[in-house]
């Protein structure tokens, strides 16, 4: 059996004005749970990646989830070929609903044309705009991450470049998807 010293973690007082309600000691009792969980975890070299697997269901182990388990990919994919005129690439960007397409083809990544793309060169370039093809309005070198990275990563990247859009790409840069920050969103990651 526990000694009341023990249980009181060692506090000559509770805490309570009327000492009725353990305060103390049941803080106390919570620091030295907390203690042992941070050196049983340091001893059997518990990662961040692990939450995901044995926190699943939370706010914490959504933020370990995968970028490949989030992406649009197969025909959620807007996907336009460099050749491809100016009106199937603003249809791309409207069926799709991600504000943007990837321009390329047999996947490699030419590049990209967000909705704010378009807009920026109808101003620039009117009614022509029409008559110009995806490999000449898209912006090439588009930000990427790989399929393998972290949610919370990916949100911090569409943060710190300000974009509401990221291609996720292979080691060898071959497009498998998109990642949008509404999809990181609904995860309420913010």
């Amino acid at each position: 059996m526990w000694s009341w010293r023990f249980q009181t973690a060692g506090m000559e007082r509770e805490g309570c004005p009327l000492e009725l309600a353990p305060m103390a000691s049941t803080t106390a009792q919570l620091a030295l749970g907390d203690a042992l969980c941070a050196e049983l975890m340091e001893h059997r070299n518990f990662r961040k990646e692990d939450f995901a697997l044995f926190h699943p269901g939370g706010k914490l182990g959504k933020r370990f989830m995968r970028v490949s388990e989030l992406m649009h990919a197969g025909d959620e994919l807007p996907l336009v070929p460099p050749s491809a005129p100016m009106r199937d690439v603003i249809y791309e960007i409207s069926s799709k609903k991600l504000g943007m397409t990837v321009v390329g083809g047999g996947g490699s990544v030419a590049g990209v044309i967000t909705d704010g793309d378009v807009r920026r060169l109808l101003e620039k370039h009117g009614g022509s705009l029409m008559e110009m093809t995806a490999g000449d309005c898209c912006t090439p070198s588009p930000v990427t991450i790989q399929p393998d990275a972290l949610a919370a990563e990916a949100l911090n990247l569409l943060e710190s470049r300000k974009i509401t859009a990221v291609l996720v790409t292979s080691a060898d840069k071959r497009i498998l998807g998109v990642l949008h920050l509404h999809d990181l969103w609904r995860l309420q990651l913010i």
